[in-house]
């Protein structure tokens, strides 16, 4: 669940594994084998590199104001010439740009020009590594080995604890390694730091290709017993992130191909355990339709979230698996963006709750309004910790390693 505003499991693996990507009805088998040498860039002003016509650059990207630091912004630049800008506030996608079906570049994200609005006015986390633990927690509260930790609640006016709270690591100054085709970020969180237990060793990866895939790999590991869901929460419009106007993503043409279930909220939008059938709801995307076709119906579930702001669950999880968790296109550009995970399950919203007064202009300057974008954002299922029904908690336990990937694919289709 997104704070659109806010002013200001767990499947374990110790090796590395081969790894299967369901696109519906298709698999396609790949091993992956991340050997590769890194360089620090802390003290760098300019690096380029170029690898199989990868290429990385750095800028500044502006002061953080509550610690001096200096925020970094990365570009992975593809030998096609799209590209990838990445911030090490919040090891944050701030933009993504692939070619339309005219070949015209094209930013497809939400995002800012400086690390300012980021820090100062957060918005619906945009672009940016959440954890400790995504979406919700009721009560802030949640119990491992018989102990219980008490979170922040800073959503709903106290009643749960949201995307890490208003210090997680979406507002982190990540370090950075340069890899051949991508960045590293790493972080330490300390014990007890925002409430959760253990010293835990956090790295996300972002790789990009010359097939325009954009590859984002998770990894932890803790010296106590944790809780870890990680996830990325970028907003994207595939007719361009100029597309600022409210309503202007309800065209986009979604499907949710290996979705037959979803979980269903409570009236501040925490799951119940219930898990319902998509079919004869407005939640069935098995079929592809637009966002905008059924989302003003007379529903409770879409009355909660203010438009689509669900956890879909993942048919044929196994932990492992890469599996394609949704398709969207762009009938205006014929961009098309292909999701696919090895989480249980992700969260599909419609931005609903953009558009703010106190909410800064985006990149082109104008502010972004109401479902101006979507989001899907794959994940353990929100309160799984307290919830007895669903079966991956999320823990982490001690001595034992996170590896969890998100995939987004971009290609052209003309409609």
């Amino acid at each position: 669940m997104p704070i659109d505003f806010n002013p200001h499991i767990m499947f374990n693996l110790n090796k590395s594994v081969n790894q299967r990507v369901v696109q519906q009805n298709y698999v396609f088998n790949k091993s992956d084998n991340d050997t590769f040498s890194k360089s620090g860039v802390n003290s760098v002003q300019n690096v380029k590199m170029d690898y199989d016509g990868i290429k990385i650059s750095q800028r500044p990207f502006g002061k953080i104001n509550k610690t001096g630091e200096q925020a970094k912004l990365f570009t992975i630049t593809n030998k096609n010439g799209a590209s990838v800008d990445l911030s090490t506030y919040g090891a944050t996608i701030v933009s993504i740009k692939v070619p339309d079906k005219d070949g015209k570049i094209t930013d497809v994200t939400q995002g800012y020009t400086s690390v300012t609005p980021y820090e100062e006015a957060p918005v619906g986390h945009a672009g940016g590594t959440i954890g400790p633990c995504a979406n919700k927690i009721s009560g802030g509260r949640f119990k491992i080995n018989d102990t219980e930790y008490t979170l922040e609640c800073n959503k709903d006016g106290g009643k749960t604890h949201s995307h890490g709270g208003t210090q997680g690591f979406d507002t982190k100054n990540w370090n950075t390694n340069v890899l051949p085709d991508g960045i590293e970020f790493t972080y330490l969180k300390k014990d007890m730091e925002s409430g959760y237990p253990g010293n835990v060793e956090t790295k996300v990866i972002y790789k990009f290709d010359n097939d325009n895939n954009l590859r984002i790999l998770y990894s932890a590991k803790t010296d106590k017993d944790t809780l870890i869901n990680l996830t990325n929460h970028t907003y994207f419009n595939l007719d361009g992130a100029d597309n600022t106007g409210e309503n202007s993503v309800l065209n986009h043409v979604v499907t949710l191909p290996n979705s037959s279930s979803y979980t269903v909220n409570s009236k501040i939008a925490v799951p119940t355990g219930e898990i319902q059938q998509v079919n004869g709801t407005p939640f069935d995307f098995r079929t592809s339709k637009k966002i905008g076709d059924e989302i003003n119906f007379d529903n409770d579930q879409l009355k909660i979230g203010a438009g689509y702001d669900q956890n879909y669950c993942i048919d044929n999880y196994d932990g492992t698996t890469l599996i394609n968790a949704a398709r969207v296109k762009s009938g205006k550009t014929g961009i098309v963006l292909d999701v696919s995970t090895n989480l249980p399950g992700f969260q599909f919203y419609s931005a609903n709750h953009l558009g703010k007064s106190a909410q800064p202009e985006g990149k082109s300057g104008s502010r972004y309004e109401k479902r101006s974008s979507f989001c899907v954002e794959p994940q353990f299922y929100p309160n799984a910790i307290n919830t007895e029904n669903f079966k991956d908690k999320g823990i982490l336990r001690a001595g034992e390693e996170y590896n969890r990937e998100i995939r987004y694919s971009f290609s052209i289709e003309k409609i």
